[in-house]
């Protein structure tokens, strides 16, 4: 049996447990909502279309013989495509996100700010990721198959965290320099 000392040991304790158990249970249950039909038809297939068109209006500065066809990005001439399926569409970075801010005590505005911030900021990095590919697609199979399964997984994962602990930064109280330097 744990006999804990301190008091603020045990909040630290319990803080982090309770943390853990929340975003663990908000997680399970966002993504059971994505895998849900009503999920998909209603959330994830719209979003995905949606996240199709933008990054084919960003192409079209660079290449204007690109379309969007559902959740699938073309040539013009139909010679290459990618379809932007489950994973590869930003929701589950999203959601991995949304269960951390959820989780993490702090207030309502603050939690709003950081979901809508996230969001932007993982949907933003996905855009990069999705046009990269189309890119690095046309020029070699190889290099997008790799782009795609190792730096682009890694990367919007890591967009997360940075993402999470930005916002944590935000949460905390600024010291001011004038109360370090004093003696």
């Amino acid at each position: 049996m744990l006999v804990f000392k301190h008091s603020s040991l045990l909040l630290i304790v319990t803080t982090m447990l309770r943390f853990f158990i929340l975003f663990v249970i908000i997680q399970v249950s966002l993504f059971a909502f994505e895998l849900t039909p009503v999920g998909q038809q209603y959330v994830v297939i719209p979003f995905t279309e949606l996240i199709a068109k933008i990054s084919v209006f960003i192409i079209q500065f660079f290449d204007p013989q690109v379309v969007s066809r559902g959740i699938e990005v073309w040539t013009q001439n139909y010679s290459f495509g990618i379809a932007i399926k489950a994973g590869c569409n930003g929701v589950e970075a999203v959601i991995v996100l949304i269960a951390a801010i959820i989780a993490f005590p702090s207030t309502i505005k603050a939690k709003i700010i950081g979901i809508i911030s996230g969001f932007l900021a993982i949907q933003f990095m996905n855009l990069l990721r999705i046009i990269s590919l189309f890119y690095i697609g046309q020029w070699n199979q190889n290099a997008f198959e790799w782009a795609h399964l190792y730096i682009w997984q890694v990367l919007i994962m890591l967009d997360v965290l940075v993402v999470f602990l930005v916002w944590l930064r935000f949460l905390t109280p600024r010291i001011s320099t004038e109360s370090n330097n004093e003696i």
